[in-house]
């Protein structure tokens, strides 16, 4: 009745032929040492036999899982009396006490572990705000008094005084008023710009996309064609309306400059004034400004990081630093080891490390762009007459009113070389291209001499690669485009006395600055916006005149 053909009868090897009543037998499973022998078939001896021998069974086996239990407890008490009381408590507050059960203690793992697997089906965002929830710490006690001391009086400025919406708000908590300048400030740019965004995180979907992107923004160069699809002689340009049309002002324009990171423009005015506007090319609106009591400004100029505006006047030796992220406008009234009575002409240099203030009698003071402690003085002869960084750093230039050019190791504070601009009989500007080959000289003959840097390193007597001539009066300004193929020439001593000229062949546009009967009037500053193809010029009639060169790639 045990044979083989019984078995197979009910056995896995053919399902398909057995009937419900076979699979229903063959599912129970007999105990361990049992053979299985069907009902059907069996006696009632032959089944009381086999009930007693699987009772038997599973009564031994009660008694040795019953002899391990007991064993374990036993080594596990001895184990507790070697340990200390307070480990034996903390175990007890992790693990509970488990000391009749240690299954429940498993049964209670198993339980998290399945419920942490229940939440991951959550979603990132809610993920981050549970764990948000569960880290978030309320203070032991507060003091009613630390909120008082920290009101603002909104009525005391009138720029604090037009972000009040109503008249309950004549005094607001300095975090309030930090909340409402956010606002005030992403009203005005359409939302929280990308260089003010401190964390940005990536999705996996559009991972590539915003690499590539990121890619793109973190480069100034490349923007536009190569000089082989740049032609020399008439350059596209588009007037636009100019970019401080929102705040107009008949005060001289001492300063424009781009942002580094954003679509934003700079211009500063000597109306006391510091202005940012949106540049679109179409209505450029305002963002914000910044007015600074009885302090005509002769520089204003951003950091390297864009985070921070730096500002001189014009009879001050007060150095105004306005924190663009926190709306801080922090003065610097001395700095320790530096005696200039007047601070006025400075540079910032391109990596955000240093600060160049040009001082009299022929010195130049290094400070550090954090701290805005003195590190060392250089000292030329004659006076300094202008300077600026290199575009890795790590070497100074300098032009002296007696028409010399002096190379400093700004970590040393060596000078290198010293050669005479040629034809120069005292220099009024100087400055080097952002890809590390130029360097220009502008002289008070209107002579721009364009000059190899490999070469103002390593010769007493350089002789320069062009000598640009269009001007007759002196050069004050100097700017170099992003991508070294534009060099921009302008005089404050005369009308219209600004020039673009092409690099390398070191011709002059000649449809520029005259752009459909528009007129330039005397400039005195002008810079290039870093990727988008603007070139801005500040006159002294206090207009911020806007172009658009065509030739950079939308």
């Amino acid at each position: 009745e045990t044979g083989p053909e019984t078995r197979s009868e009910s056995g896995p090897e053919e399902p398909n032929e057995a009937g419900p009543e076979s699979r229903s037998r063959a599912g129970r499973a007999a105990p361990k040492g049992c053979s299985f022998i069907p009902a059907e078939t069996a006696g009632p001896a032959e089944r009381s036999g086999r009930c007693d021998a699987a009772i038997a069974v599973a009564a031994g086996e009660g008694r040795r899982a019953e002899e391990e239990r007991r064993l374990r407890q036993r080594n596990r008490l001895t184990l507790e009396e070697d340990k200390p009381a307070v480990e034996r408590c903390l175990e007890e507050l992790v693990f509970g006490d488990v000391e009749d059960n240690e299954d429940a203690l498993l049964r209670r793992l198993q339980g998290s572990r399945v419920q942490v697997q229940e939440d991951s089906g959550d979603s990132e965002v809610e993920n981050e705000a549970k764990d948000n929830f569960l880290f978030q710490k309320k203070p032991v006690w507060v003091d009613e008094e630390d909120e008082n001391d920290e009101m603002v009086d909104m009525m005391s400025n009138r720029f604090r005084k037009d972000m009040m919406k109503n008249a309950s708000e004549s005094k607001l908590s300095k975090d309030k008023l930090q909340k409402r300048l956010k606002e005030e400030f992403q009203h005005a740019m359409g939302g929280v710009p990308a260089w003010a965004e401190t964390s940005k995180r990536k999705t996996s979907s559009d991972g590539e996309s915003e690499e590539d992107e990121d890619d793109l923004l973190q480069r100034t160069g490349n923007f536009i064609s190569t000089s082989a699809s740049l032609p020399k002689g008439i350059l596209k340009v588009k007037n636009c309306l100019h970019a401080n049309a929102e705040r107009p002002t008949t005060a001289r324009i001492s300063s424009v400059q781009f942002h580094p990171c954003a679509q934003v423009v700079m211009v500063a005015a000597r109306d006391n004034a510091v202005s940012l506007f949106q540049v679109d090319g179409k209505t450029n609106p305002k963002i914000q400004s910044i007015y600074l009591e009885k302090f005509p400004i002769f520089k204003a100029c951003f950091s390297a990081t864009g985070e921070e505006v730096l500002a001189t006047s014009i009879h001050s030796k007060v150095l105004y630093v306005y924190d663009m992220l926190a709306g801080k406008l922090i003065p610097v009234h001395q700095v320790r080891g530096l005696k200039e009575k007047i601070v006025r002409s400075f540079e910032v240099s391109p990596d955000g490390s240093f600060l160049l203030i040009n001082g009299v009698a022929g010195y130049l003071h290094l400070l550090s762009m954090k701290t805005k402690e003195l590190i060392g003085s250089m000292k030329i002869n004659g006076r300094v007459a202008a300077s600026t960084f290199s575009s890795d750093s790590k070497k100074l230039y300098a032009s002296s009113g007696d028409g010399e050019v002096y190379v400093w190791d700004v970590n040393s504070r060596k000078c290198l070389n010293r050669f005479v601009d040629e034809g120069s009989l005292y220099g009024l500007s100087i400055a080097t291209s952002r890809n590390g080959q130029y360097v220009a000289c502008g002289s008070n003959c209107g002579v721009v001499n364009i000059y190899n840097q490999d070469s103002c390193l390593q010769e007493t007597n350089p002789k320069p690669v062009k000598a640009i001539m269009n001007l007759v009066t002196g050069v004050t300004s100097l700017s170099f485009n992003p991508t070294t193929e534009i060099l921009a020439i302008a005089s404050e001593e005369m009308k219209e006395a600004v020039r673009l000229v092409h690099l390398p062949s070191c011709t002059v546009f000649s449809n520029f600055p005259v752009i459909k009967k528009k007129t330039v009037s005397l400039v005195h500053t002008m810079d290039f916006s870093p990727r988008s193809g603007y070139f801005a010029l500040g006159n002294e009639k206090g207009k911020a005149l806007l172009y658009r060169l065509h030739h950079y790639s939308e």
